[in-house]
């Protein structure tokens, strides 16, 4: 049964997606025309995210819930800081705050369609072979979407980890809080256990989302990477792998 669950979320998905992705050529053509005002890209994957995530409530039996949200912003500027598990991760922003602005590594705008629309959203590309031109990039941009009124949302390890296990913190997040005066949000979440990386099974459960109260503005590198490594580890430790599927 896990295993037709699964198959019909991953049509679900991946077909959804696709049609999705292709949608984006005329409204992005008609954005560069001036036929569209600009904004109209965060309807557009707020409809997404919500079509994907009904989709794995319907077919894999996976939830999720929210604690701490009265911390999120309503607006304005924002620095929410996240562990990173799975690819719920990188869509569930987009239901949670107004103008989820994600750090993202660049190689995702060479994607047919899903690179425009990237672009479009005025999400912040980051190049990680490029050492201090990368940081002199991401500071470019903090400002931009910090004027903008966005809320940044960064994965400091830099990739997706296994429920219970830890990375590493990339410096990242700390030189965006140094440059924006921004209070850093701490998240932590257990999507890895619902969905995992490159795993084709879902699992039914409720997927958590904590939000932390804010570490304040005006910390060092060092006392803010501590703090959040702290959070990070105290949260995972408490997570428990996902059983194998066999069904």
């Amino acid at each position: 049964m896990s295993f037709l669950r699964s198959c019909l979320f991953n049509l679900w998905f991946y077909l959804g997606t696709t049609l999705v992705a292709l949608g984006t050529v005329p409204p992005i053509l008609a954005r560069r025309m001036g036929v569209l005002r600009p904004g109209w890209g965060f309807g557009y994957v707020h409809g997404w995210t919500a079509f994907v995530l009904w989709g794995l409530r319907v077919f894999a039996g996976a939830v999720w819930q929210v604690r701490g949200g009265e911390r999120l912003p309503k607006s304005g500027a924002a620095l929410i800081v996240s562990n990173h598990q799975s690819a719920f991760d990188t869509m569930i922003w987009f239901l949670l705050v107004p103008q989820a602005t994600y750090v993202h590594k660049r190689e995702l705008l060479r994607i047919p369609c899903v690179g425009g629309m990237l672009v479009e959203l005025g999400l912040i590309p980051v190049d990680r072979e490029a050492g201090a031109t990368a940081i002199r990039a991401l500071l470019k941009e903090t400002d931009r979407a910090v004027a903008e009124g966005r809320q940044i949302v960064i994965f400091p390890e830099g990739t997706r980890v296994p429920p219970g296990q830890r990375a590493p913190l990339h410096p990242g997040f700390a030189a965006i809080a140094s440059r924006s005066g921004l209070p850093i949000i701490p998240v932590t979440t257990d999507s890895g256990r619902c969905w995992g990386r490159r795993a084709f099974h879902k699992r039914p459960g409720t997927i958590h989302i904590d939000v932390h109260p804010p570490l304040p503005a005006g910390l060092s590198r060092a006392e803010m990477t501590a703090r959040l490594e702290t959070i990070f580890a105290t949260a995972i430790a408490a997570q428990v792998a996902p059983e194998p599927v066999w069904s």
